[in-house]
């Protein structure tokens, strides 16, 4: 497969190492038309991107796009924060944006501690011990998910079920409803080759993109070509390779803010 966007890397703006623009660079390097820079949510309580810092977010990413000649666009990894789908993206910060994305996280504000338990704790709890999390767990995670995906214009769910577990058929199901992607991550192995041949039954879609945190990892592919070959995965099911592009649901929606 050849790549020919990565929509999800990060920057000092969080805790990438790299500028966004040698971000874009990187980018151009690789031969991608896109790159976006998603930075971790406001809710992150270590490396989370801070809403007084979007201005100059905004001109790096316009500068960045002037000088390399690759689409950059500014997004965000948002955090999911509540069992019923609340992420920490609120509506009055969509307009800032171009691309929406959220996974699950630790270190986070969340909504509530019943929340935090629910979607995190028990989670990270049974990763430590290395067995699977109970079946009430599991069912609290997919709830979270899919509320997520039903209740918000996210383009992107980020490295899924990575240290958790959830239902995959019905959130792949949520995610062929609703038009959000299912990213297969390249920095981590996040998923098994079953398990992405479950999400595949389901008539969801995929992007690979690197989660990069320097610069030197935009564009790669390396998990995911071991993955993809190791799942028998039909290769036009990703829609980020091969020249194509995306149609991302976030862009439609703001159309009509």
């Amino acid at each position: 497969m050849i790549l020919t966007a990565d929509y999800h890397t990060h920057t000092p703006y969080s805790h990438g190492k790299n500028t966004v623009l040698e971000n874009a660079e990187a980018a151009k390097r690789a031969g991608l038309k896109q790159v976006a820079i998603t930075d971790h949510g406001f809710n992150h309580l270590l490396f989370g991107l801070k809403r007084r810092k979007l201005s100059d977010l905004r001109r790096e990413c316009t500068q960045a796009e002037q000088i390399t000649g690759v689409k950059v666009l500014m997004g965000m990894e948002s955090n999911l924060i509540s069992v019923d789908g609340r992420t920490d993206m609120r509506e009055d910060d969509l307009l800032n944006f171009d691309i929406y994305l959220c996974g699950v996280h630790s270190v986070l504000k969340y909504a509530s501690f019943s929340d935090m338990y629910d979607i995190m704790l028990a989670n990270y709890a049974a990763y430590k011990c290395g067995r699977r999390p109970s079946e009430k767990i599991i069912a609290k995670t997919t709830e979270a998910y899919v509320n997520a995906i039903k209740n918000n214009p996210i383009d992107i769910l980020t490295h899924i079920n990575f240290k958790c577990c959830c239902d995959l058929k019905a959130v792949g199901e949520a995610c062929a409803e609703y038009g959000t992607y299912v990213e297969i991550n390249t920095k981590k192995r996040h998923i098994s080759a079953e398990e992405l041949n479950i999400l595949a039954q389901t008539g969801a879609r995929y992007v690979v993109n690197s989660d990069a945190h320097s610069a030197d990892r935009v564009g790669d592919t390396a998990i995911a070509d071991e993955l993809v070959a190791e799942a028998g995965l039909n290769l036009e099911l990703i829609d980020n390779i091969d020249g194509r592009l995306p149609t991302f649901r976030f862009e439609k929606y703001k159309k009509g803010l």
